[in-house]
């Protein structure tokens, strides 16, 4: 993971914990494109995974864990990341397997980011 990639993770991290009351214990973080794809484990705390040993449980906490957080990127705009990388942010796309406890989240933005990240060095 470059500069960049760390730095943003860190980003990540700390947003959530922000807004989440809890980070992802681990977050790799892979520019492609327009996306910054972050990969995370250790997302859910005791009380979610309590919630989610049970079916109902299962699917109120994947919900909590997908359209709230987008929801929190809506109301509570990252400007840090744009800052980071010289480009604006466009959407999120967020998914979390609750069993292995591995969360994928997807952030568009409207410039290839490797051609952001050039200017900024």
């Amino acid at each position: 993971m470059n500069k960049f990639e760390a730095e943003f993770s860190n980003l990540v991290r700390a947003f959530r914990k922000k807004h989440m009351g809890k980070g992802p214990q681990k977050i790799t973080t892979t520019f492609c494109k327009n996306w910054a794809i972050c990969e995370m484990e250790g997302n859910m705390s005791p009380v979610e995974k309590f919630i989610a040993s049970n079916k109902d449980g299962e699917q109120m906490v994947r919900a909590a864990r997908t359209e709230m957080v987008k929801n929190i990127y809506k109301n509570h705009y990252p400007q840090e990341m744009e800052d980071l990388l010289g480009a604006k942010f466009l959407d999120l796309f967020v998914d979390i397997d609750i069993e292995a406890d591995l969360g994928m989240s997807i952030f568009v933005f409207d410039r290839e980011l490797s051609e952001s990240i050039q200017m900024k060095k």
